[in-house]
């Protein structure tokens, strides 16, 4: 059996209110990543999919408290001190943030950022780390990578940004990536050359991914195993073809609904009316009373009403927490 990179267990984050209180933002949130896999973590704005990720890196915001356990290669970050927890960054663990323009710094050159970062971890001469940033802006496919090392961010397109922030990220050879919206802003082409090229440095360089979204269309394309966030939860986690195409929670149905469909024809005309999920989520310090999904939830049943439902297996490796499954045996 082999054995997960990353395991998150029943992490929970909790975050300063301004009246002095605190609200959980994530809550009892658990999965793997294993060796070369790509998990999807998809959900609303606000669902606490972003915060994940920043407890792995060790970088909540200011006031935020994380407890719970997150192994990674047999180490329990949590439980580090904040110089160990640091220095791994970059070097075994590696994040791509969610604007390129903000996440990489205006006034240095792409080789000063790339090259600080490898002589710090790797310590290498100023040739050398020259030497990899230039393989590594080729591996990303940046034409004339030696010429783009001498240039600033905003002097290249968006598309060509987000690819300098991944060669960035990988610079120094991470075991784990995680990709926060990595297609966000990005036009529909060059949207689909950033999953293709996510896919190709899985498959070349053996990285373990987190790749977190709020489109179902990034996740069917990208991810082995999909896990679905709402309201600090994961409602709903199983393989990709199993929770994309046969959805059990009405959450996860909800999103997959929204999507455009390009029909029968593939020219792109609507098979059916887009439909809309109703409502809003709910702010995290006033949850109802039971499921939080309740107040818009199209299937609801008297069951919902009553205690906030587990995560429980419905199949092999598929679970949901709603106590309501379509798919049962007698299930109206």
């Amino acid at each position: 059996m082999t054995v997960p990179l990353l395991q998150v267990e029943r992490l929970v984050i909790s975050l300063p209110t301004p009246d002095g209180g605190r609200v959980l933002a994530v809550r009892e949130v658990s999965f793997d990543v294993g060796p070369g896999e790509i998990v999807g973590i998809a959900g609303e704005s606000g669902c606490g999919k972003t915060l994940t990720a920043l407890a792995v890196m060790g970088l909540l915001p200011p006031g935020g408290r994380a407890t719970g356990r997150i192994g990674f290669d047999g180490r329990d970050l949590l439980a580090l001190r904040p110089s160990a927890h640091r220095a791994m960054l970059g070097r075994d663990i590696a994040m791509v943030f969610q604007d390129p323009m903000t996440a990489l710094h205006p006034m240095l050159s792409v080789e000063r950022q790339m090259t600080e970062h490898l002589r710090h971890h790797r310590q290498l001469s100023a040739r050398a780390a020259r030497d990899r940033a230039v393989e590594m802006l080729d591996l990303v496919r940046i034409p004339d990578p030696g010429g783009a090392l001498r240039r600033y961010p905003h002097q290249f397109s968006g598309g060509m940004r987000q690819r300098v922030a991944i060669a960035m990220a990988l610079v120094c050879g991470p075991r784990l990536l995680i990709a926060d919206e990595p297609t966000t802003a990005l036009d529909v082409t060059v949207q689909a050359g950033i999953l293709r090229l996510l896919h190709r440095l899985r498959d070349e360089l053996g990285l373990s991914m987190i790749v977190i979204t709020h489109d179902m269309g990034v996740m069917s394309a990208l991810a082995d195993r999909v896990g679905v966030m709402y309201a600090g939860r994961i409602v709903e986690e199983g393989p990709r073809p199993l929770v994309l195409t046969r959805p059990r929670h009405p959450y996860t149905a909800g999103l997959l609904a929204a999507l455009p469909d390009a029909g029968p024809d593939g020219e792109g005309a609507q098979a059916s009316r887009l439909q809309a999920l109703p409502g809003a989520p709910p702010a995290l310090a006033d949850l109802p009373e039971g499921c939080p999904f309740l107040p818009r939830c199209v299937r609801s049943r008297p069951a919902c009403t009553g205690a906030e439902p587990p995560l429980r297996p419905v199949a092999p490796g598929h679970a949901i927490a709603c106590p309501v499954d379509p798919f049962a045996q007698g299930a109206a």
